[in-house]
């Protein structure tokens, strides 16, 4: 029988809070380049595949001219964005990969599913989808997927789904963006709230992005974030909403600080890591024409960490009510919602 385990609760960053309205602006269904065995180099955009074999996905690879095999396999595929796709929120949605896999673009690691040996976990029945941060994006020239699959037993490959790059059309565009490079620290000291600490040591990183992609890989605990930032006097006139998109798996927001919100508690129960991140300003807290400090706690429980998804800046409290108003109604069980969007 197929040793899988089934992980209540970890339909990681495929599940959301509110239904969303996705637009495909790059079809990845079709013939990919395909190379049995493993090299890291294989993610790097320099590596010539034109001799690779080829392979359609999604389908299990055996019935692709692989019977019996497991282990490991690299997919890649070369594509072209529209350069008017370059401010807009772009998500890869991978489907189902069975059993392990990573995701990289252009050379940069963006996402992962499951835990390759010695550590073994499949994640064969996980649907993936996770943002694409613009900075690893080509908006002139040519563009390059790689993904990096262990199958354990029976079927393996980009097995099924719809994958391809999407746009997320009813995105909360935020009135002021602080989306971007921050900076990030693996720990946990209270002193770190303080305005005036230096955290010119500390790593930067891409907000949002899973911290695993960016040095944390395998680390589950305590981090800190930290950006400063200056809001332009014009936007006092109005009471602010600060977005932070959603974290995996709990945070504690403060600005300048002050605490101004947080989302769960330890123990964490399961699903902290769908909501949506959305903090009102109290007045008095933000410095307008002035440089101000967001330091963002978090604590990741399992597998996943980091603030993943967007949007990530501030809006003002009437468009955040609208868009909260317009899609709550909408909200419904997130496994039918990707169903019915992607095929199974």
């Amino acid at each position: 029988m197929h040793a899988r385990t089934f992980i209540l609760g970890l339909l990681l960053i495929t599940e959301i809070g509110f239904a969303q309205e996705w637009k495909l602006v790059v079809d990845f269904r079709g013939q990919w380049k395909f190379k049995v065995g493993d090299n890291s180099r294989w993610a790097e955009e320099k590596t010539d595949d034109s001799k690779w074999d080829e392979i359609f996905a999604p389908a299990n690879w055996e019935d692709e001219g692989y019977p019996g095999y497991d282990g490991y396999g690299w997919y890649r595929k070369h594509f072209r964005l529209s350069s008017e796709l370059r401010n807009k929120p772009l998500y890869i949605y991978m489907g189902f990969v069975d059993d392990v896999s990573e995701v990289y673009i252009n050379g940069h690691f963006v996402s992962f599913s499951g835990s390759f040996p010695p550590d073994y976990q499949t994640a064969y029945n996980i649907d993936q989808r996770f943002t694409v941060p613009k900075e690893y994006l080509n908006f002139s020239g040519e563009n390059l997927i790689a993904v990096r699959v262990y199958d354990s037993e029976l079927y393996g490959g980009i097995t099924r789904g719809k994958p391809g790059l999407y746009e997320m059309e009813d995105y909360l565009y935020p009135d002021f963006t602080i989306s971007g490079t921050w900076k990030l620290n693996r720990g946990d000291d209270l002193e770190w709230v303080t305005p005036s600490f230096d955290d010119s040591e500390w790593k930067a990183v891409l907000v949002p992005a899973l911290w695993e992609t960016q040095g944390l890989k395998h680390y589950d605990g305590y981090a800190w974030y930290r950006i400063r930032f200056t809001v332009s006097q014009k936007m006092r006139r109005e009471d602010m909403v600060l977005l932070l998109g959603r974290i995996d798996d709990i945070d504690e927001t403060y600005l300048n600080g002050e605490r101004i919100g947080r989302t769960g508690r330890r123990p964490v129960k399961g699903d902290e890591y769908q909501k949506l991140r959305a903090y009102t300003i109290p007045s008095g807290t933000m410095k307008y024409g002035q440089e101000n400090v967001l330091a963002v706690r978090v604590y990741d429980n399992f597998r996943h960490g980091g603030i993943y998804d967007g949007p990530i800046g501030f809006t003002t409290t009437d468009r955040y009510r609208e868009w909260e108003r317009k899609h709550r109604p909408r909200q419904r069980d997130n496994w039918n919602f990707f169903e019915e969007l992607f095929g199974r």
